[in-house]
């Protein structure tokens, strides 16, 4: 499977992690990543906020790079895929002739491109160290699924994908009322307070199912629920790599502000 690969800017920097863990995830499972060439921001998080033409042109530029690549495009963001989302349907209604965009080519979050059928029986025959011990919630967050009229969800109120995928897995994935609930996104830059309340609400409720740590998809949701340096904070894509027995794996845990290594090491995963 080859497929476009928009990482975003977060991927480059703060959630570096998440990027090394999604190209050595999907290297495993012969999922070909094309890094779409010379990419841009997609707007994300304050261009729809600021200016009307900037949160539509931001991504569209970028789809209209991947389009001619005539690939799939997939992005392990969850803002960066609302944005492009976003874009996708407002060029369906009202196109911009600065940046071609016809729909030819499919929009993914990574979560459900590694979660499809057919990469579902890949993930179950790689499966070299079971997760078994580690008790999880997993946390979508709000972008990945909302608005469904934009993301297409088909459940927007309860995702399961991810919990399918960490069963998968063999962790246990506890049910609980908060996996889409509102970590407060950026924001943690102006109002650092209502971040504080909301990421403060989601960890009580984890610690309240009694799990080890909290799964998620989104590099805002784990910055924002990390920082409270309460509990671990997983991408899902670094389980993935220690359950298929990826080299390098402790490496990807150790630039965590809340380290998962000892966590990892008590459940004998690492």
């Amino acid at each position: 499977m080859r497929v476009s690969y928009y990482p975003g800017c977060s991927l480059e920097g703060t959630a570096k992690e998440f990027d090394v863990s999604t190209r050595a995830v999907c290297q495993a499972l012969a999922i070909e990543l094309q890094e779409l060439e010379d990419w841009s921001c997609c707007g994300a998080t304050s261009a729809h906020s600021t200016n009307d033409y900037l949160s539509i042109a931001l991504p569209a530029r970028n789809l209209s790079l991947a389009e001619k690549t005539g690939l799939d495009l997939v992005t392990p963001c969850a803002a960066c895929f609302q944005r492009l989302k976003v874009a996708e349907k407002r060029l369906a209604e009202k196109p911009l002739a600065e940046f071609p965009f016809q729909g030819k080519i499919k929009i993914d979050h990574l979560l459900d491109l590694c979660t499809q059928p057919e990469v579902m029986e890949k993930i179950k025959s790689s499966v070299k160290k079971p997760l078994k011990g580690l008790k999880v919630v997993c946390y979508y967050g709000c972008l990945t699924v909302r608005p469904p009229k934009v993301t297409g969800a088909c459940n927007c109120e309860n995702p399961q994908n991810m919990d399918e995928l960490m069963r998968a897995l063999g962790a246990e994935a506890v049910e609980w009322s908060y996996k889409t609930t509102c970590c407060g996104n950026s924001l943690v830059l102006g109002r650092p307070d209502v971040v504080k309340t909301l990421t403060g609400k989601l960890l009580d409720k984890a610690r309240e199912a009694g799990v080890d740590a909290i799964v998620t998809c989104c590099p805002m949701c784990q910055s924002n629920l990390e920082s409270a340096r309460s509990m671990p904070i997983f991408y899902f894509t670094e389980l993935l790599g220690i359950a298929m027995g990826l080299p390098g794996t402790e490496k990807w845990l150790k630039q965590h502000l809340v380290n998962p290594v000892p966590l990892a090491s008590s459940k004998g995963l690492i």
